[in-house]
């Protein structure tokens, strides 16, 4: 009983000391320009993450499919260098690393870039299907 009654007058010391006691009420005042901010962030927030994660589907090139880690970040290394244009994704589904590039909405584009990659690299080279990334500021970029 006696912790009961020391968690009881720890609570009325602390209350007091902030200059509450039960049955006191706090009034607080919100500046009106709040709001606004919280409503223009939130309009941000709802632009930058629709336009920038947009997806589709549609194609990309599996480059690589390895074990070999470090083979799968050189094989990265030497599509960046060749292909700037392109991005590179990295995929790691245990235990095989694999490597796949672009976001090309149709096969004929995908195919394109496909004859220069299998030049490059002397494994499968192949077209998959695949959830692309779509943005419409850059519709031209693959």
């Amino acid at each position: 009983m006696k912790p009961f009654a020391m968690m009881i007058t720890l609570a009325l010391v602390t209350l007091a000391a902030f200059g509450q006691l039960p049955g006191d009420t706090l009034t607080v005042q919100k500046d009106s320009r709040i709001d606004l901010l919280i409503q223009k962030q939130v309009e941000i927030n709802e632009y930058t993450t629709r336009n920038a994660r947009r997806t589709a589907k549609g194609f990309r090139i599996q480059v690589i499919n390895t074990t070999d880690r470090n083979a799968a970040i050189e094989a990265k290394t030497t599509v960046y260098r060749l292909y700037p244009e392109l991005k590179a994704y990295l995929l790691y589904q245990s235990p095989y690393f694999r490597l796949r590039v672009g976001n090309f909405e149709t096969r004929d584009e995908a195919e394109n870039y496909q004859r220069q990659l299998a030049r490059e690299f002397k494994q499968n080279v192949y077209i998959v299907n695949d959830t692309i990334e779509v943005n419409p500021d850059k519709s031209g970029e693959r």
